[in-house]
């Protein structure tokens, strides 16, 4: 039996996926927010045609 548990995450920003070619704002920010010391990532809302900046850590 497998047990797995529900994480919530935080959207941090939201980004268009229609951006110019050759830009990666999502990319961008997520990099800059893990300098900073928050564990952040890129993932993609099929849903929304956007890519999320999304981390586990709750914003203060």
């Amino acid at each position: 039996m497998t047990t797995t548990t529900a994480q919530s995450r935080t959207v941090l920003e939201r980004f268009p996926a229609g951006g110019p070619r050759g830009s990666w704002p999502a990319d961008e920010y997520a990099a800059a927010k893990r300098a900073q010391g928050t564990n952040a990532w890129v993932v993609m809302d099929l849903a929304t045609d956007q890519f999320l900046v999304v981390t586990d850590a709750t914003p203060q």
